[in-house]
């Protein structure tokens, strides 16, 4: 008698937010694709995800730039782009090796006609707003966004790394449907003020880098293992006097996910997980079986008492050094744009 198959681990769907959208209950993180990884591998892997259920795409025209879109493109033919969710994001720029950001109304529509040709498509599911220009108004930028929506360039819209007082602001322009930011078991800021801002106004929660970057993975080591170009290298919470402490962080996640029976990696996704039904997070890899067991992190159930204990081991006092750098760009403690008053159109 032949052997019964293996169980099919079938993903979730879940509402992001309440203007409709459907998704994977985890989405994939596409940053690092195309950079320095073979273009067929990275092909094969998102068609490996979308085989297995996990749908919600999420890339930006940053990523690369803009090669990142390209090759999500190339991997969207055949049929694959009726299957997925897509989201890109728009207002990180990058000339002359300096960055900027924008979200003026002549930028946000280029911006949003160049994302559509890389990745040919005639609409982006879930467009977001990659971070604040302190220049420019917040509703000055959704009524242009709302525009693309109005035109069938646009579905959704989204927010990264905003404050409560901006996803008020835009949202009032237009309903805003998922605010991605950074969260994890050891970035957990977001939870005073951000959280319940969204959970208020019936906005989705997207968690980028759930895994702390990787450190909820493979602990303090991995940051032997980095390029050295790697962005991850200059960040305060990865440097040696830091690491040293926060160490001990991952090693209690270790020691209970193996009591678990499951990896630190599915243990700290199932901790995201379990934070609330209208969260998603979008872990990223670029190997299939690493890819293989984040989405089994979703069969990890936690009871209260392990949550309790899981948060214990990193408490914010308890984790070291900043999360990125206070000079980099714009993070959701200082993304604040001007008010409406204060717009004059060049």
């Amino acid at each position: 008698m032949a052997a019964a198959a293996a169980p099919v681990f079938v993903v979730p769907r879940m509402k992001l937010g309440s203007q409709g959208l459907d998704v994977s209950a985890q989405g994939l993180g596409c940053m690092v694709y195309g950079e320095g990884t073979p273009e067929p591998d990275m092909i094969a892997l998102l068609h490996h995800a979308v085989a297995a259920g996990v749908t919600l795409l999420d890339t930006s025209d940053i990523y690369g730039p803009h090669t990142n879109e390209i090759l999500i493109g190339k991997a969207l033919r055949g049929g694959v782009r009726d299957k997925v969710e897509l989201a890109t994001k728009f207002g990180i720029t990058l000339a002359d090796g300096k960055w900027g950001i924008r979200g003026d109304p002549a930028y946000v529509r280029a911006a949003c006609e160049g994302s559509l040709a890389r990745l040919g498509v005639d609409c982006i599911d879930l467009y977001y707003q990659h971070r604040m220009d302190t220049s420019t108004p917040v509703e000055i930028t959704m009524v242009e966004i709302k525009k693309l929506v109005e035109e069938g360039k646009v579905k959704y819209v989204g927010l990264s790394e905003a404050s409560a007082s901006t996803i008020r602001r835009a949202h009032a322009v237009h309903p805003i449907t998922a605010v991605q930011l950074d969260w994890s078991l050891w970035s957990r800021d977001v939870e005073e003020e951000i959280i319940p801002t969204c959970r208020e106004l019936g906005i989705g929660i997207v968690a980028y880098s759930p895994l702390g970057k990787g450190f909820l993975s493979r602990g303090a080591k991995m940051v032997d293992t980095l390029p050295h170009d790697d962005f991850r290298k200059s960040l305060p919470r990865f440097q040696p006097e830091n690491m040293e402490k926060n160490a001990a962080i991952f090693e209690r996640v270790s020691e209970m996910a193996a009591r678990k029976g499951c990896t630190a990696s599915q243990l700290a996704l199932a901790w995201v997980h379990h934070k609330g039904s209208d969260v998603c997070p979008i872990p990223g890899t670029t190997k299939i079986q690493n890819f293989d067991q984040n989405v089994r992190a979703l069969s990890v159930k936690l009871t209260p008492d392990e949550m309790a204990e899981l948060e214990s081991y990193a408490a914010i006092d308890a984790v070291q050094g900043d999360r990125t750098n206070s000079n980099f760009l714009n993070t959701w403690k200082d993304s604040e744009t001007p008010p409406l008053s204060s717009w004059k159109s060049t």
